[in-house]
């Protein structure tokens, strides 16, 4: 019996890998689709979140059900929780790659600004690697590594502020500028909020440590 529970919690885990590694791979695709300025690209990434859902609504009545007919406790409990916490939040941060696809299409055409798409592009590109190593720490439940990931955010955080800033002095200089800039600004909040998810998946994998939340980032800015 038990070992057939314990083939159900490791079929959790796989299932959030999977779904991990898709919801990467949507941020890639997003953040060059917008350094490309590629509309088919963009549309991609649109279309495929379904698939997204798709995997988190699975995970979500997997853990339910799991819940419902083994009644865990302790360890076992926090592990079930914990995959589906964090589901969420992954799926909430494949939502925001889509939102970057729609800034894409919408975008093209307009007025461009290379300064600011170079750093809106650095900033997705360490989105994408911290997005590859919640993963990892998940899968070995690594705290430390979970620490020193969270800690991550706060360069997340200040180049965001930094687009925003050159984003609204591009407009004040330039005002054909004005419709991309705005969308430039729309897309560092949609970055910054995938740190703020990555550090909440960090949050999660310590609490299934020690059984206890931890708020390791306290600029948190879910929506």
């Amino acid at each position: 019996m038990r070992r057939a529970y314990d083939e159900e919690l490791e079929k959790l885990h796989r299932q959030f890998f999977q779904m991990g590694n898709r919801v990467n791979e949507a941020i890639y695709k997003s953040i060059k689709a917008f350094a490309n300025h590629d509309k088919e690209l963009a549309k991609q990434v649109i279309d495929e979140d379904i698939k997204i859902n798709e995997m988190e609504h699975q995970l979500e009545h997997d853990c339910i059900e799991l819940i419902a007919l083994q009644q865990p406790v302790t360890a076992d409990l926090r592990k079930i929780i914990t995959v589906m916490k964090a589901c969420a939040d992954l799926e909430r941060m494949g939502d925001h790659a889509v939102s970057i696809s729609k800034s894409t299409i919408r975008v093209k055409g307009n007025k461009r600004n290379t300064m600011i798409e170079n750093k809106i592009s650095l900033a997705g590109e360490k989105i994408k690697v911290m997005g590859q190593e919640i993963i990892d720490a998940y899968i070995q439940y690594d705290t430390q590594k979970a620490r020193e990931i969270a800690h991550k955010d706060e360069a997340i955080d200040t180049l965001a502020d930094e687009i925003k800033k050159a984003s609204i002095d591009e407009m004040r200089q330039d005002p054909e500028l004005v419709l991309g800039a705005t969308d430039y600004i729309l897309v560092s909040t949609y970055i910054e909020r995938m740190g703020d998810y990555i550090t909440n998946i960090s949050e999660w994998i310590l609490y299934f440590e020690t059984g206890e939340i931890q708020e390791l980032n306290t600029h948190h800015n879910y929506s």
